[in-house]
């Protein structure tokens, strides 16, 4: 995180829950992926945009983050925290930021600032020997959280708006292993998904780090998806769109009978209402249907005779409104 997470968002250091709040909406609507079909740019703008907003939205990362800038999570992961400890002598530095202490070094340090501490205080940040410690006063390190990992999973539009359990391979360590995770039904490009420790191993018998995957949904060859909704083009012949007609359409619930007025041109829309996204609270977005006539690639000349007469009997000024 090295880019300022206010700025990110656009907003002061000094800024309300409902400004960032606030923020946070406008940007994740202006750079959300289904209304940037295709820019990358966007796409990882928006995925900053979260993971700012995960970070400001919460009191406790916020305060840690305002401390300690971009390495706030290595400290928070390693277990230290400002004035706390067994001595006295960590508490000192809870007034400095960890820069001014370090020299700008302290987030290059292979150990972490935990080992820092010790190797300097000794555990628990006394600064002199410890009765019955080992030898020049520092005591063995504690068990230490590993890392957290994030990993982007990509899933069809069926799992994302139906949900169910999907399987795959991440590189932990020296180790390709294979997990399973369930999908929340809904679920959308952006969303996040937590699975306690799986994330990289403690270096000393502590608890592993979480796995954080970041939902990408990848793109269907008929369905799209708007927020809670769902579009698809349909194809009708001439005769469904001339004289009516009551067609088959595949929906997430199955296959429903959408019918078709008389008179429909293409590009008319029709909503199957309840048929879109299903929300775990209960609700469920639309399906809209837009007509698209299907016209065959040759004809005879016997149907081009039938058109023609078709056409004279039945005139339509289809270009009249049409200008510059």
């Amino acid at each position: 995180m090295s880019e300022d997470l206010y700025q990110i968002l656009g907003v002061e250091k000094n800024a309300t829950k409902d400004e960032i709040k606030k923020a946070h909406r406008k940007l994740a609507l202006k750079f959300h992926p289904d209304k940037n079909l295709g820019d990358d740019a966007a796409r990882e703008r928006f995925k900053r945009v979260q993971e700012a907003y995960d970070v400001l939205s919460d009191e406790e990362k916020r305060a840690a983050y305002d401390r300690y800038g971009a390495d706030f999570e290595k400290i928070r992961s390693s277990g230290w925290q400002p004035g706390g400890g067994g001595g006295g002598g960590a508490a000192g530095f809870d007034g400095l930021d960890l820069d001014q202490i370090f020299g700008g070094r302290g987030a290059s340090f292979e150990g972490g600032f935990t080992d820092f501490f010790e190797q300097i205080l000794g555990r628990g940040g006394d600064a002199g020997p410890q009765p019955g410690g080992p030898r020049g006063g520092r005591r063995p390190a504690g068990p230490q959280r590993g890392s957290n990992v994030r990993h982007e999973l990509e899933l069809p539009l069926e799992t994302a708006v139906l949900g169910g359990t999907t399987e795959f391979y991440l590189q932990i360590g020296d180790k390709n292993e294979k997990l399973a995770v369930t999908i929340p039904p809904g679920v959308e490009t952006g969303s996040k998904i937590r699975l306690r420790e799986k994330g990289q191993r403690s270096p000393n018998g502590g608890p592993s780090g979480d796995l954080i995957l970041l939902i990408k949904v990848s793109d269907h060859p008929h369905f799209r998806r708007h927020g809670k909704n769902l579009e698809l083009t349909l194809p009708v012949s001439i005769a469904e769109a001339t004289l009516g007609a009551k067609v088959d359409v595949p929906t997430p619930s199955g296959t429903v009978t959408l019918t078709i007025p008389k008179g429909s041109s293409s590009g008319r829309r029709l909503r199957l209402k309840g048929q879109g996204v299903k929300k775990r609270d209960g609700s469920a977005g639309d399906l809209i249907v837009e007509l698209q006539i299907q016209l065959p690639n040759t004809v005879d000349e016997e149907s081009e005779e039938l058109i023609k007469e078709f056409d004279q009997r039945n005139p339509v000024l289809v270009r009249q409104n049409l200008s510059f």
